[in-house]
């Protein structure tokens, strides 16, 4: 033990932290496959690999044979940078898509300890060593952090840039500072255009602080530098129009603001306050509005970014994600504050019972959800059928479904094609009329059946027009996807049967 505290000391405390956040997420590097979300796959790993092999899989680019495509409202930047990657792997001859995840996963755990390192550096000026050691050792092993840093979220690949800007604007006020700060948020902004509110907070920071004109002038001189090649450039070669990407984000989710995902008008305040365990997330809370003047660079950005969500009636889980390092800070030095003020009036007892639940409860949910399988179902049907060799293509059968279907990760399949999916609409004797005017070897041969609902009926009613169906195998949730289920029935994790058409 004193062999390794003098190991240990050999490091800095900010240095101690990277090596245990790295090692935390070394886990989700090997045991964490599958995605977490719908967008962190099928927006960023389908794309990407799918332009790799000369396909386009979510229709984003133009196309001679649709004159009338537009441009689809994605950032192009973080997707394009994943493409890249793809086709490095591809030249080195690494082609099965478990191992080009594995890559991925360790790619973006790297790439995550740059929020801490910057999260730790931005504390360290605003406050103390001691509650920087703090922030960071929160971001390293908090139990979801370690899981969505392995994530190909957007909602987190653009931080680093961005918080190694707020660093910049805190360490020193000279022009090259704020200039290279406002590059750094024209990456941000890039990876994920809604980074917007957030600059829009710090704007308002910036002017709250008297910042002189010069260096507003500055950073928003990068900030345009930056887009104009990122979104400006990239946009005009692929769409002969500048921007028309973020044009596209702005009409797409100004038409479909009602479309899905939306809850509650509390919902993110919700997950602030459950993600981060009570009693401790009660704490931050109230830190983060009790530090406000002394943390007034994160306060308004945090708090722009959080007020228009809160507003915007699509709402998704993810969004909150983006925030959570900057409001940590924030929470974390208020907590201080308040606990300096208000000490004598809390029993020591308490607060050491507090502390010992939410350690205890966080190592639980730690150990639990760090190896975890998201979505694996989805993940390990496609990929059983691509190891079968006389797999050509598939159906997906959801009937307990009206009109639509679970849509299946083509990327670990290796094969690009329309999947038809059977439903109440497109029935069994459809599916057969469809399947008989199909030629050629990609004529699907295997189904896999979405859900054990009425799993024997719907069999049957497949059998009554494919009667040479055959059972082939069962893929089973993961012990997540099973408790994200049970928690909300709306997620779509799941039991998949795969059967054999003939």
């Amino acid at each position: 033990m004193n062999t390794f505290k003098l190991y240990l000391q050999k490091y800095t405390p900010l240095q101690q932290i990277l090596f245990l956040a790295f090692a935390v997420r070394l886990i989700s590097v090997f045991f964490s496959r599958g995605f977490g979300f719908h967008d962190d796959h099928f927006l960023i790993i389908e794309a990407s690999q799918s332009w790799v092999d000369g396909h386009d899989y979510n229709n984003w680019l133009p196309s001679e044979t649709d004159p009338n495509r537009q441009p689809s409202g994605h950032p192009l930047f973080y997707v394009g940078f994943q493409f890249l990657f793809f086709k490095l792997l591809k030249i080195l001859s690494i082609t099965d898509p478990q191992t080009k995840m594995f890559f991925v996963r360790l790619l973006h755990a790297l790439w995550s300890l740059l929020i801490i390192k910057y999260a730790y550096k931005i504390t360290e000026k605003l406050s103390t060593i001691k509650i920087a050691n703090y922030v960071g050792v929160f971001l390293a092993v908090f139990w979801f952090m370690p899981f969505i840093s392995v994530r190909n979220l957007a909602e987190l690949v653009c931080l680093p840039p961005l918080m190694l800007g707020i660093f910049l604007i805190i360490e020193k006020q000279t022009f090259k500072n704020y200039l290279f700060a406002g590059l750094l948020f024209g990456v941000a902004f890039s990876i994920r255009f809604q980074i917007v509110f957030m600059l829009a907070g710090l704007g308002i920071a910036i002017l709250i602080l008297k910042t002189p004109f010069k260096y507003i002038l500055s950073i928003v001189l990068g900030f345009i530098i930056t887009i104009l090649f990122t979104c400006g450039l990239v946009d005009y070669i692929i769409w002969k129009i500048p921007f028309a990407e973020f044009m596209g984000y702005v009409q797409y989710n100004l038409d479909n603001a009602n479309s899905y995902g939306t809850d509650n008008w509390h919902m993110y305040f919700d997950l602030l306050l459950g993600l981060l365990i009570p009693p401790l997330s009660f704490v931050l809370f109230a830190g983060y509005f009790y530090s406000y003047k002394k943390t007034i660079i994160l306060f308004w950005p945090v708090l722009i970014y959080f007020a228009f969500h809160t507003y915007f009636p699509n709402k998704q889980e993810r969004f909150i994600l983006t925030i959570i390092p900057i409001y940590l800070i924030g929470g974390t030095i208020g907590a201080f504050m308040l606990y300096e003020k208000y000490k004598p009036k809390f029993s020591a007892k308490l607060i050491k019972i507090c502390i010992w639940f939410v350690i205890g409860l966080n190592t639980i949910l730690l150990a639990f959800l760090s190896p975890s399988y998201g979505k694996r179902h989805r993940v390990e049907s496609v990929y059983y059928l691509s190891k079968l060799p006389d797999c050509n293509a598939f159906y997906i059968e959801d009937s307990n479904k009206e009109d639509d279907f679970l849509m299946p990760p083509l990327f670990y399949f290796g094969k690009w094609f329309s999947v038809y999916g059977i439903n109440k609409v497109n029935n069994p004797e459809k599916t057969l009329s469809y399947y008989n005017g199909q030629k050629g070897k990609d004529k699907p041969n295997y189904i896999i059946f979405m859900q054990a609902e009425h799993i024997d009926e719907r069999v049957a009613e497949v059998k009554k027009y494919f009667p040479k169906l055959t059972y082939v195998t069962t893929i089973t949730p993961s012990n997540l996807d099973q408790l994200l289920y049970w928690l909300n029935p709306l997620n779509d994790n799941h039991t998949a049967y795969i059967y054999k058409l003939s």
